[in-house]
C-alpha cells in the first residue's frame, strides 16, 4: 500500500505503528542537552552531536558553558542559567557557541527548568542552528503572504481529500467562509457544484505525484449563484523531506473572461468559416432551385435548425417587387433544411409551393422593409406572426421554437425574397452576430440568386422562342408512321439550334428533315426558324433533295455567316424509296426486318453557308416496315468516347424486336444522351406503311 493509500486517522487519534522520520524537527535538527543544577551536561542528543561536534561520551559530565562558550561569555551565561533555575521562567535567544572544530556558529536556543519525581532540578536546553531558523522562518513568511493575499485561490488537502487551509481568495471564489471548509471535501462545501472532475485529477495526483495543471472546471458557486464561472486548478502532491505523502495543494483562477473570450474568438472563426465556405458552395450551378437549396445547405446547422429560402413570386416572374404597406407578400418556397426532420420543418411552405403572407406576418415585414427581424425570445403570441396559417403555428410551438432570424435577399437594390431561420434544439438566442452573419449569408447568396433568376427568365425565353419555331407534332400521313423528340440543352447559352420537320408532298410523298444550326443562344434559335421556313417552302416545289439543299445553301449564306448542318429525304410510297442528300450531317439510321441496323452510306457534302460545293442525292430502297432513324449530334456525342463507339452504340439500341416508335424515341433519349453533353438534341423515326387501297 503506498502512502497515498494508508489508511488515514480520525482527528486527534495517535498514528499508531512505526513511522518514518521527516517534517519540521528532522529540517531544523533541534538538539536537546539537560543540565543538572551544577550546570554539568547530563543527556547529550544525537542532533548535539552533530550540531556542536562532540560525542555524548566527550560531553557527558563537562560544564555545558565550558565545553560550547568562549570564556568571554561564561559570566552572561551563567548569569542566565542562574535565573532560569531560580525564576523556572525560560529563556529563548540567539547565542554563539563554540564546535569542537574550532568555529563559532550562531544557534538559537530556548532554555527551561525541569523538576522530576524527586524534586531535583534540572535545565533543558533546545538549540538549532540560527541560519537554518531564520530561512526557515522567511519561507514561512513569504509562503504565507503570498497564499493569503495572492488573488488565486489555494487550498490544502489531506490524503483524505478533506479541506486543511484555504486562503481568502479560495473563500472569495466560493463564497464560503475559511472555517466551513476545514474538515469537509469539496462536495460537502459545494454540492451544487460538478465536482467530480476535480476530484478524479486529485485522487490521480495522491496515486502518481503527477501534477494537473490549468484543467477547467465550469459551475455556479454561493459566490455569483446566478451566473456560470469557468475555473482553471492545478494540483501537486504535498510530501516530506523524506517523501511522506502529506495530501494535495490546489490552486484556482477564476478565468470565465478568458474563457468567454476564447469562445468569443472560436466562434468569430467558425463565422469566418462559414462565410468562406458559403462563397465556395453558393452558386455553384446557374439553377434557381440548386442556388437556393446550397444556401439553406449552409445556414443548417451551424445559424439555424431549420432554413427556408423564399422569393416573392413577382420577382421569380420578372415582375417589380415593391409592396404596399398593407399588402400581402406572394412567396414562392424555393428550399427548407432542417438539422433533422421535426414538426418545424413540416410547419415550413415546401419548396415549389406559392403562399400568401399576411401584412403582419415577420416575413412580409422584413421583404417590405428590406430590413432583418429579429424575435430572440419566441413567445406563444409570436407564432401566428411567423407562420403563415394556425395549424403551422401549433407545429412551430410543439417543435419547440424559441428563436426566429429573418434576413432579406437584397441583390442591385432589389429585395428578392428572404431567409428564414429558426432555433429549436440549439439553446442558444440569435444575437447581433447571428444577424450580421446572416445577413453576410443573404447579401452573397442574393447575387448568385438574381444571377440564376435572370439566366432562369433568359433560358425560358430561348426555350419559348425555339419550341415555337418546332412543330408541335409531326403530321399524320398515310404512308408513314412518325415520332419526334425535342430535348432542349442544359444551359440558355447552348439552347436553340436544332430542328426537325414533317412535311408532306404531292402525290402522298413526304419530306423528312433534321438539321443543327451551328452556334447556340436566341440567334440560333431565330436562324433556325428561317431554314425551316425556307425548307418548307421550297419542299413546296419538289425540288430534288440536292437540289435543295443548294437553294438551302445560298440562304443560309446570307443569314449572318451563319452555318448549318442538314439531312434531307423524300419519301415514295408507290416506288418504295427515299431520296437522301446530306449537308454535312450525320447519317440516318436504317432500320430493316431480318436484317441488322446500318448507318446510310451517303456524300458527306460541306454544311449549309460554306457555299461553292454542289450536293448529291443517293437512292435507298425503303419498304414497308423499314424505319428511318434521324439525329442530331447531340443525341450520341460525349467527351469521353469516340464518335464511332457511339454510332454503334446507336445501331445496338436499334436492334432487336419492333417496339412502338415512341418508345424507341425514349430508350434513345434515355439511353445516349449523356449527362455531360450540353447539347439540343433532335430525333426523328419514320416507319414505311402499307399504302392502303
Amino acid at each position: 500500500m503506498s502512502a497515498a493509500e494508508a489508511p488515514v486517522p480520525e482527528r486527534g487519534e495517535p498514528v499508531r505503528g512505526p513511522v518514518r522520520p521527516g517534517g519540521l524537527l528532522d529540517v531544523l535538527g533541534v538538539a536537546s542537552v539537560v543540565l543538572d543544577a551544577t550546570g554539568r551536561i547530563a543527556l547529550w542528543s544525537p542532533q548535539a552531536e552533530e550540531l556542536f561536534g562532540y560525542s555524548a561520551r566527550e560531553a557527558l559530565g563537562q560544564y555545558a558553558a565550558r565545553l560550547m562558550v568562549h570564556e568571554r561569555h561564561w559570566e552572561l551565561v551563567g548569569k542566565l542559567f542562574a535565573d532560569v533555575m531560580r525564576t523556572g521562567q525560560s529563556w529563548a535567544g540567539g547565542f554563539p557557541v563554540r564546535h569542537k572544530d574550532g568555529s563559532t556558529r550562531l544557534v538559537e536556543f530556548r532554555n527551561m527548568r525541569l523538576l522530576d519525581d524527586h524534586g531535583d532540578v534540572y535545565a533543558l536546553g533546545l538549540a538549532a542552528d540560527q541560519s537554518t531558523v531564520r530561512r526557515l522562518e522567511q519561507d514561512v513568511a513569504l509562503s504565507e503572504r503570498m497564499v493569503k493575499q495572492s488573488p488565486i485561490g489555494y487550498a490544502v488537502l489531506d490524503t483524505g481529500l478533506r479541506y486543511v487551509s484555504v486562503n481568502p481568495a479560495l473563500e472569495k471564489i466560493n463564497g464560503v467562509p475559511a472555517a466551513e471548509h476545514l474538515g469537509r471535501t469539496l462536495r460537502e462545501v459545494l454540492p451544487l457544484l460538478n465536482s467530480e472532475p476535480m476530484l478524479a485529477d486529485a485522487r490521480r495526483v495522491l496515486d502518481t505525484g503527477v501534477p494537473v495543471i490549468d484543467n477547467t472546471l465550469a459551475g455556479r458557486t454561493p459566490a455569483d449563484p446566478d451566473e456560470e464561472h469557468t475555473w482553471a486548478h492545478s494540483l501537486y502532491r504535498l510530501e516530506d523531506a523524506m517523501g511522506n505523502v502529506l495530501g494535495v495543494a490546489v490552486t484556482v483562477v477564476d478565468i470565465t473572461e478568458q474563457h468567454r473570450a476564447a469562445l468569443q474568438a472560436e466562434a468569430a472563426r467558425s463565422r469566418l468559416a462559414l462565410i468562406a465556405d458559403a462563397s465556395a458552395r453558393i452558386g455553384t450551378t446557374l439553377e434557381l432551385d440548386r442556388t437556393a437549396c446550397e444556401l439553406a445547405e449552409v445556414a443548417v446547422p451551424e445559424l439555424a435548425d431549420v432554413a427556408a429560402v423564399d422569393l416573392l413570386d413577382s420577382v421569380v416572374e420578372g415582375r417589380p417587387s415593391t409592396l404596399g404597406p398593407s399588402e400581402a407578400a406572394v412567396i414562392r418556397a424555393l428550399a427548407v433544411r432542417p438539422q433533422d426532420d421535426c414538426d418545424a420543418v413540416r410547419a415550413a411552405d415546401p419548396p415549389g409551393l406559392i403562399a400568401r403572407y399576411a401584412p403582419d406576418r415577420l416575413v412580409t415585414e422584413c421583404v417590405r422593409s428590406g430590413e432583418a427581424v429579429l424575435v430572440p425570445q419566441v413567445k406563444d403570441s409570436d407564432l401566428p406572426l411567423i407562420a403563415r396559417s394556425p395549424e403551422s403555428a401549433d407545429l412551430l410551438g410543439r417543435a419547440g421554437l424559441h428563436s426566429y432570424l429573418a434576413v432579406p435577399l437584397i441583390a442591385r437594390g432589389e429585395v428578392l425574397g428572404a431567409l428564414d431561420l429558426k432555433r429549436t434544439r440549439n439553446p442558444e438566442p440569435f444575437g447581433e452576430d447571428d444577424v450580421v452573419l446572416a445577413r453576410e449569408l443573404a447579401a452573397r447568396a442574393a447575387v448568385q440568386i438574381d444571377n440564376a433568376r435572370w439566366y432562369q427568365n433568359a433560358r425560358n425565353t430561348a426555350l419559348t422562342l425555339q419550341r415555337s419555331l418546332l412543330p408541335g407534332s409531326p403530321p399524320v400521313t398515310t404512308a408513314l408512321e412518325v415520332a419526334s423528340r425535342y430535348q432542349p440543352a442544359g444551359a440558355t447559352s447552348e439552347v436553340g439550334g436544332d430542328w426537325f420537320d414533317v412535311i408532306p408532298l404531292g402525290g402522298g410523298k413526304t419530306a423528312l428533315v433534321v438539321g443543327d444550326v451551328m452556334g447556340s443562344g436566341i440567334s440560333a434559335a431565330a436562324t433556325m426558324g428561317r431554314l425551316r421556313t425556307a425548307t418548307t417552302t421550297l419542299a413546296a416545289l419538289e425540288l430534288d433533295p440536292a437540289r435543295l439543299l443548294e437553294h438551302l445553301d445560298k440562304t443560309t449564306s446570307d443569314l449572318d455567316h451563319s452555318i448549318a448542318t442538314c439531312v434531307y429525304a423524300v419519301h415514295d410510297p408507290h416506288l418504295r424509296q427515299c431520296r437522301i442528300a446530306n449537308a454535312g450531317h450525320l447519317p440516318p439510321a436504317r432500320v430493316r426486318r431480318g436484317r441488322p441496323p446500318e448507318l446510310l452510306d451517303l456524300p458527306t457534302g460541306v454544311p449549309l453557308g460554306v457555299g461553292g460545293v454542289g450536293f448529291s442525292t443517293v437512292t435507298v430502297d425503303f419498304e414497308p416496315g423499314d424505319e428511318l432513324v434521324f439525329y442530331t449530334d447531340g443525341l450520341v456525342e460525349t467527351r469521353r468516347h469516340s464518335l464511332d463507339e457511339r454510332l454503334d452504340f446507336l445501331l445496338s439500341l436499334l436492334d432487336g424486336p419492333a417496339r412502338p416508335l415512341e418508345e424507341t424515341c425514349d430508350l434513345l433519349l434515355r439511353t445516349l444522351h449523356h449527362p455531360d453533353n450540353h447539347d439540343d438534341v433532335a430525333l426523328l423515326i419514320a416507319r414505311a406503311q402499307h399504302l392502303t387501297q
